[in-house]
């Protein structure tokens, strides 16, 4: 570990490879695990107002469990979440004609439907930030079904920090990726 800002940030995001691949996990992460996407609190207004955009997006399953529950929930803890279907896939899932698991969130910002991408916490993965009072903490989040983004990541040398770069920035800002950076740069 490491404290950069006021992060304190884990090694595995330097020295860990990962690329995301999709045709081999289908998008696992979208639909396994239970609990949905952490959500942070400006978040859960902007899926209030993107929600009607998002919708066309969405299968019924998902706009059902987004109608019972809400655009967000909030946890026994306070945190925010996505909104889960019978406790398993998130409600913004939708698939693709192979079966892939992807984000309606995404699709319509894709479209140039909404001009927001997702939630930080989904472009951020497999980084997970978690907040304290005096700092954040940045750490890599090794799941099993992500092995197969592990290998790929491996093979094609991209760390963890390089793959998720456009979250980074967009979470701490283009001087705290620098910093990274240079410290990862120091490490080779």
């Amino acid at each position: 570990m490491f404290q950069l800002g006021k992060t304190i940030v884990s090694e595995d995001i330097i020295d860990k490879d990962f690329v995301c691949n999709l045709s081999a996990c289908k998008g696992a992460c979208c639909i396994d695990g239970d609990a949905g996407a952490p959500v942070e609190l400006a978040e859960t207004k902007i899926l209030q107002d993107i929600y009607p955009k998002v919708k066309p997006f969405m299968r019924q399953a998902g706009i059902d469990a987004v109608e019972a529950q809400g655009t967000f929930i909030t946890t026994e803890d306070g945190e925010f979440e996505t909104p889960l279907i019978n406790g398993a896939d998130c409600a913004y899932v939708m698939f693709d004609n192979k079966g892939t698991a992807l984000c309606a969130i995404e699709e319509a910002h894709n479209q140039g439907e909404i001009d927001w991408k997702k939630p930080v916490s989904c472009h951020l993965y497999p980084v997970r930030v978690k907040d304290y009072s005096e700092f954040s903490a940045v750490n890599y989040h090794k799941w099993e079904i992500c092995d197969d983004a592990c290998t790929l990541g491996k093979e094609l040398q991209v760390p963890v920090y390089k793959f998720v770069k456009q979250a980074l920035i967009r979470k701490f800002g283009e001087d705290w990726y620098m910093e990274l950076e240079k410290i990862a740069d120091g490490r080779k």
